[in-house]
């Protein structure tokens, strides 16, 4: 059977300690009283197996405080010993009562703190199988999440997604790879709208295309912590299957005539 050392390392602690406090009176005839000592094992025991190694150390320690005062022949009838005694019991008690709680409450959330990471890790290698560009912005707009999908469409490397970058950032990032279909004269008035909408909280359907063919419907919603969870779904067979493709200059020119400019889907621009 295996033995928990943490639980039996207090108790052993303390019978050690008390023994050789009992051997050292012995020979040298003069020890000082090692009650604190004492409590501070209770304490390490409270903090290395919790409450019920730390009581049977503050139990033992207060058994072998008597025991080194009956070896010095001190009566404990006395009142002044019992007191010591006492005191002695109420401490090693204390402490031994207020660090295992302790202890069990710091357990319990590590316990909580490694369930919820793991149920998070869960939850990202999920979203990262969806064909959804997922996007989750803190209350300052920085992507604390960004899935798989949304970096293969935008071609956002791995470094760059994971050092928490800025919505506007990512913004400017499709801008300077070219992602959006559309005049690069266009590219300031369409990054200014996407971060106003953005920061309104606007969850208004919005049809982006993007340079390689792609059609993607962004939603933008806003989360009660202040931050924004972002959508691209992927909607090219959609809106893209029924245009002309002899039409394509068409559908770019009225494209700019348009209020919404970009944002405007394709199918309504007939």
């Amino acid at each position: 059977m295996q033995i928990d050392w943490r639980a039996t390392f207090g108790p052993a602690l303390t019978v050690t300690t008390a023994g050789i406090a009992l051997v050292t009176d012995h020979l040298l005839l003069t020890f000082s009283n090692p009650a604190p000592l004492f409590v501070c094992i209770v304490a390490l025991a409270a903090s290395l197996s919790g409450l019920r190694s730390s009581l049977v150390s503050a139990a033992l320690a207060v058994a072998a405080s008597a025991l080194i005062l009956s070896a010095r022949g001190v009566p404990l009838s006395s009142s002044s010993d019992l007191t010591r005694l006492g005191l002695l019991a109420v401490a090693a008690g204390g402490t031994a009562v207020l660090t295992g709680l302790l202890r069990q409450r710091l357990v319990d959330t590590l316990a909580w703190e490694r369930r919820h990471h793991a149920t998070a890790e869960r939850l990202s290698a999920a979203l990262d199988q969806v064909d959804i560009g997922i996007v989750l912005l803190d209350s300052d707009t920085r992507a604390e999440f960004i899935n798989r999908a949304f970096r293969d469409y935008f071609a956002l490397p791995d470094e760059k997604a994971d050092s928490k970058p800025p919505f506007i950032a990512l913004m400017y990032h499709g801008r300077d790879t070219g992602a959006w279909e559309m005049p690069e004269e266009e590219l300031s008035a369409f990054i200014a709208e996407r971060t106003e909408m953005m920061r309104a909280g606007d969850s208004t359907p919005i049809n982006l295309n993007l340079r390689d063919g792609q059609v993607l419907r962004f939603s933008c919603t806003a989360l009660p912590d202040g931050g924004r969870m972002l959508s691209y779904t992927p909607v090219t067979d959609l809106v893209r299957h029924t245009d002309d493709p002899s039409r394509a200059d068409y559908f770019r020119a009225m494209r700019g005539k348009r209020l919404l400019g970009p944002f405007t889907d394709q199918r309504a621009a007939e």
